[in-house]
């Protein structure tokens, strides 16, 4: 995949105009930043063997909570703080019902992924929120030496997600437990709460990205985060997660996610029809898939 990346890079830096300007390389990684961080947590939860399909949603409860409560006069650090939560709350209900009713990831997150955006219009009355807090604005569209603060927080995250799942015994029992459940539970390993902290991790980057966006859009909107599941599934397939669990790594996760912006960014400066794009990205989901079950069947 990182060969691909660089041969992709190479052609549309050849037939892309400014595709490699120092300004669009940022950009790419600006753009790419929510759903690096989505994709983050939910290779924490492929690694098990689940699915998430509320991360979408959870974007953009989180980012109608954190901006309606800075809104009303909340601390702005304090409202991060609330929408954060917010997002760990979500996703530890999605692995407390994983764990303890043995229901399917994918149909306990499918219910998730259509009430947590059901929340989300509720507070908002189905408008979004304006924003005035320079600080989330910051978070979202604010520089650092002239990088965009998205990219550090991408960075953050990575740095601490590969240092959990390479130095932690939590990052062991997850590979454990993807790699074989009931021989994980076998071993002593606690199963059921380590799954509750893998959706909580993963509901609580959720929260960061619905921050990060909101602070991008200059508001709260219920409608954020729409098929965000779908881009984050596909870069971490990219990135060589198995779709079964126990094989995989985060820091190769990124690389899917590039690959998934390169892909979006490319097609833009070529003056490709948003409808074609779509196409290309559907195109792209499903060869993940089925470079999955290749690398599984050999």
């Amino acid at each position: 995949m990182l060969i691909i990346l660089v041969l992709m890079c190479i052609l549309l830096s050849f037939i892309a105009p400014n595709f490699s300007d120092t300004t669009n390389m940022l950009n790419i990684l600006k753009q790419v930043s929510i759903i690096a961080i989505l994709a983050a947590g939910m290779t924490l939860v492929i690694l098990t063997g689940g699915i998430d399909l509320s991360v979408g949603s959870t974007v953009a409860l989180s980012g109608v909570v954190s901006v309606m409560l800075s809104e009303k006069g909340v601390h702005p650090l304090a409202a991060m703080a609330a929408g954060v939560l917010v997002g760990w709350l979500m996703g530890a209900v999605n692995g407390f019902f994983t764990a303890k009713t043995k229901l399917p990831s994918f149909i306990v997150t499918l219910g998730s992924f259509t009430y947590v955006r059901g929340l989300a219009y509720v507070l908002s009355g189905g408008y979004p929120i304006v924003l005035n807090s320079g600080l989330f604005k910051f978070m979202g569209a604010g520089t650092i030496l002239s990088i965009p603060t998205p990219i550090y927080i991408m960075i953050a995250v990575y740095a601490v997600m590969f240092l959990v799942l390479k130095y932690t015994m939590f990052g062991r029992h997850v590979y454990a437990i993807g790699g074989n459940e009931e021989a994980a539970r076998l071993t002593g390993i606690k199963v059921e709460r380590t799954l509750v902290h893998v959706y909580a991790i993963s509901g609580l980057l959720s929260g960061l990205a619905g921050i990060v966006l909101a602070g991008r859009l200059f508001s709260g909107q219920p409608t954020a985060g729409v098929g965000y599941e779908l881009d984050a599934i596909a870069a971490v397939v990219l990135g060589g997660t198995s779709l079964t669990g126990g094989t995989g790594r985060v820091q190769a996760t990124i690389i899917g996610v590039l690959i998934m912006g390169v892909i979006s960014n490319g097609l833009t400066l070529l003056d490709v029809s948003y409808y074609w794009r779509l196409v290309v990205k559907g195109a792209v989901i499903l060869i993940a898939v089925l470079l999955d079950r290749l690398r599984r069947a050999s």
